[in-house]
């Protein structure tokens, strides 16, 4: 069937009124739930084949993430469906306000590769609980995650209310033809640009998460060991391709040595030559790319491997930001390190770059926590520690500026896919005459006064 007609089909379905019950939309959630939990090894065998991530990876990052937020929302579900009632003024009088959510309709979701599980499961959970309908595009590269959501999704449910369609460029290009009601985007800033401008000819709201390069500062104060510990783990999860990864460091050169000695001990520790709890880059064209972002002259970690697809942890010392490394977001398993002699003029440096999507400070200085997180503008981040904020729910994940807007996780995957809808009722009981014309100058003054 064209994508045209699903989207039509949808939109009738919609427009039903079917979705906009609680009985449904927790039916539904129920439903994936079911899927999720059933499914379970196939999910993490695709996960595997696709980008060869670890038992602990697989489930901590991708299945056992989105089976806690879809148990959230179903939790929660009644609660943020109800529809509250607001202030009113006594300008207002004899009248009651009232806000509610309500679903924006046929929605689209386009996936990446890094979490091709996750990142696709994570925002339908908050368009399902949100009353709206939803066709998905998941990311051609990760070939075995693609299949199964495209076969175990499209046989759940009808494709009236959820669809998986598959394809490249082409597919995406039709997707961003047909008039959806919200599109939710993960991916690059380039393509994240292309969704955005083919959203404004239909005056599409829009959630773009994108990246970029998010800094790590270490301060003198810093505790090394436990930093380099929270680094290797937040930088080296998934092989470095995560969205908020640490993509580089930013250190005081009066720590610089003891901090590199710091990190190459616990990258020995976590991750030797033997591992096989790192991940692989997910194609031989990022890992070609990644490979020509190395300046071998300055790299005082790496080692060599013999899995095609898999790149040693690789550390690069006396960068630049000239250097090949600083042109573009990472994405991957190298860690460049730059350093500062004066922390305001770094946060300068940092200021003159496009706004982050993460940033991360490691300090014991409370005074320098308040002026970096004061000064700086990021989507999101942390103190003494990298990734562990996108693991708190109540937390709204995204970014600002370049690293994208919109933002969801928990409640806000469900205000994200909703229209927060006002209205007011108003009393019939008495009519006051002062509000109508013609007026005179009592009424002006009266007016004035209930204002002032």
């Amino acid at each position: 069937m064209e994508l045209s007609n699903i989207f039509k089909n949808q939109q009738n379905f919609f427009n039903s009124n079917t979705t906009k019950s609680y009985a449904f939309r927790y039916e539904m959630l129920s439903k994936l739930e079911s899927l999720i939990h059933d499914e379970q090894a196939s999910i993490e065998a695709a996960l595997t084949a696709d980008l060869h991530k670890s038992p602990f990876e697989r489930y901590a990052t991708e299945v056992g993430f989105c089976m806690r937020s879809v148990r959230e929302a179903k939790k929660s579900l009644k609660k943020w469906m109800k529809v509250r009632k607001e202030k009113t003024p006594l300008t207002q009088f004899g009248a009651k306000s009232y806000s509610m959510y309500e679903p924006k309709g046929s929605v689209l979701i386009i996936g990446p590769f890094n979490y091709p599980f996750q990142l696709v499961i994570e925002p339908l959970i908050g368009a399902i609980a949100a009353g709206n309908t939803v066709i998905i595009k998941p990311s051609e590269h990760t070939t075995h995650t693609e299949k199964w959501l495209e076969t175990h999704l499209n046989a759940r449910f009808d494709s009236d209310y959820l669809h998986v369609t598959t394809g490249g460029k082409e597919t995406v290009q039709a997707l961003l033809e047909i008039p959806f009601d919200h599109i939710f985007f993960t991916g690059s800033t380039t393509v994240g640009k292309i969704v955005y401008e083919a959203a404004a000819k239909h005056l599409t709201p829009v959630t773009l998460e994108l990246g970029g390069k998010s800094p790590t500062i270490i301060e003198k104060t810093a505790k090394l060991d436990v930093a380099a510990r929270r680094i290797v783990y937040g930088k080296y999860l998934n092989a470095g391709q995560t969205c908020i990864a640490p993509d580089y460091i930013y250190v005081d050169e009066s720590i610089q040595k003891p901090f590199e000695a710091a990190l190459k001990k616990v990258l020995d520790e976590f991750y030797p030559a033997s591992t096989d709890h790192l991940g692989h880059i997910v194609s031989h064209n990022h890992f070609k790319r990644l490979n020509a972002l190395i300046d071998p002259d300055k790299v005082i970690y790496s080692y060599d491997t013999e899995a095609p697809l898999k790149m040693s942890p690789t550390v690069m010392t006396n960068v630049t930001w000239q250097d090949a490394v600083m042109q573009e977001e990472i994405f991957g398993p190298i860690l460049p390190i730059l350093t500062f002699k004066n922390l305001k003029e770094a946060m300068q440096r940092i200021k003159a770059n496009p706004k982050p999507l993460a940033l991360y400070l490691f300090t014991e200085d409370h005074g320098v926590m308040e002026e970096v997180f004061n000064t700086l503008s990021f989507g999101n981040g942390a103190i003494n520690d990298t990734l562990m904020q996108v693991a708190n729910p109540h937390l709204p994940f995204g970014g600002v500026g370049a690293s994208g807007f919109g933002s969801y996780h928990g409640k806000t995957s469900f205000t994200e896919f909703s229209h927060r809808k006002t209205y007011m009722q108003k009393s019939t009981r008495f009519d006051p005459k002062f509000l109508y014309p013609p007026y005179d100058e009592k009424q002006v003054q009266m007016i004035k006064k209930l204002l002032k």
